[in-house]
């Protein structure tokens, strides 16, 4: 079992506080584990292990179950006045799900933490259910750092990170040290079972080929700025025709289903966020591969990916920086703090367009440059040129 100490520890900034604590994130992406984990956590730390209960509901066990069930089988295990913490993996599988939770909230001395791999997790019923008693906790597919400090020096740090560039963060690849075309079978498992059940079932996606191609483009062009209008375009060359808000939905289901994550556009001149030309990046790198097959050509891509999914673990929202014409591939602001980010595979080639744009910046803030390239690193006018290893170890 890999530890995840940054999961835990925001888990443990929201011990005892009323409200609803809810870890979202694709399938697969290790929230379960993290439960497990925080459940152990709890027990070291004093709580009995009777007050602590974990419950997964996307057990068979389960299957038949509805809210009224679900509400009694709960009520059940409380059975004194004490704290009791309540971990409900997959709440989204019994129907009104929300409803209990809010009910056990108003009800009972519980400290609540929940998972899901869906929208149904943040629909308008929570809103309307739980307002204001919730957090949202952001899981994301295994860090190059998680993997590295759980690896034991098997492999050294270029190798691994080859190996993450390649096969990704999924746990179970990482855990069973899966072989490159086991570990790609598995992968589009995993992206099968969100698009078939939390997408296509769900929405009634009948035109099944015409969305796969609608998700072929955008795989395809991760880390390009495009528009649905774009897909569009691209559509009807191939004599295909799609409505625009169709493409919104689209892009709209996969987002909330985690598969894709949408980076937006921002002015650093006009300081706005601009609502067109949007990026989008893979819940993580290794699906463009199980999909479309290794193409050394989109590592450049796969790089961006990694950094911006890196950034999001720190806690950053993320944006792709507009100066004048030109592009800062990432500029990350939480809170007072801002960095810029520019990343390339390597200095030699692109090196006049990743310093020359930072060097448009007129503020103080961090600006860097991340790169394979182990040969060109340092400072340079204030900007730090760093490889892509030492960007994702280190803070």
């Amino acid at each position: 079992m890999i530890k995840r100490p940054s999961y835990l520890e925001e888990l443990k900034k929201y011990i005892n506080v009323p409200v609803v604590k809810i870890l979202t994130g694709v399938r697969r992406c290790g929230k379960s584990t993290i439960l497990s984990m925080f459940k152990e956590e709890l027990i070291n730390n004093g709580i009995d292990s009777e007050h602590v209960i974990e419950i997964n509901f996307a057990s068979e066990k389960y299957s038949a179950f509805d809210s009224k069930l679900m509400y009694e089988l709960l009520k059940n295990k409380i059975v004194d006045d004490k704290k009791y913490y309540l971990l409900l993996d997959e709440v989204q599988e019994i129907e009104n799900w929300e409803r209990v939770i809010n009910s056990l909230l108003e009800e009972d001395n519980s400290d609540i933490y929940i998972t899901g791999s869906n929208s149904k997790l943040m629909s308008s019923e929570i809103s309307t259910y739980l307002t204001g008693r919730y957090v949202s906790i952001p899981v994301y597919t295994l860090s190059y750092k998680e993997i590295y400090n759980s690896s034991n020096n098997l492999f050294d740090k270029k190798s691994l990170l080859d190996r993450y560039i390649r096969l990704g963060g999924f746990p179970i690849v990482t855990a069973l040290k899966l072989n490159e075309d086991t570990a790609y079978q598995i992968i589009d498992g995993i992206y099968n079972s969100v698009v078939n059940e939390d997408i296509r079932k769900r929405h009634k996606i009948n035109d099944e080929e015409l969305f796969s191609r609608v998700v072929k483009f955008i795989v395809e062009n991760v880390g390009k700025t495009f528009s649905a209008n774009s897909i569009c375009n691209y559509l009807k060359s191939e004599k295909r025709n799609i409505r625009v808000e169709t493409i919104y939905n689209y892009l709209e289901w996969l987002e909330k289903s985690f598969i894709v994550y949408r980076c937006p556009r921002y002015d650093l001149q006009g300081k706005e966020i601009l609502k067109t030309q949007e990026k989008f990046y893979l819940s993580d790198q290794s699906l463009k591969y199980s999909l479309l097959g290794f193409d050394p050509k989109s590592i450049a891509s796969m790089l961006e990916n990694i950094v911006y999914l890196e950034l999001k673990r720190r806690g950053y929202n993320v944006y792709v920086g507009k100066i004048q014409t030109q592009e800062i591939d990432f500029v990350a602001i939480k809170r007072e703090e801002k960095i810029y980010v520019q990343v390339c595979r390597q200095m030699p080639e692109t090196s006049d367009r990743e310093i020359s744009n930072l060097l448009k910046i007129r503020d103080s803030y961090p600006k860097y440059v991340v790169t394979l390239d182990e040969y060109s690193t340092g400072n340079y006018e204030g900007i730090q040129i760093v490889t892509l290893t030492d960007f994702l170890l280190n803070k």
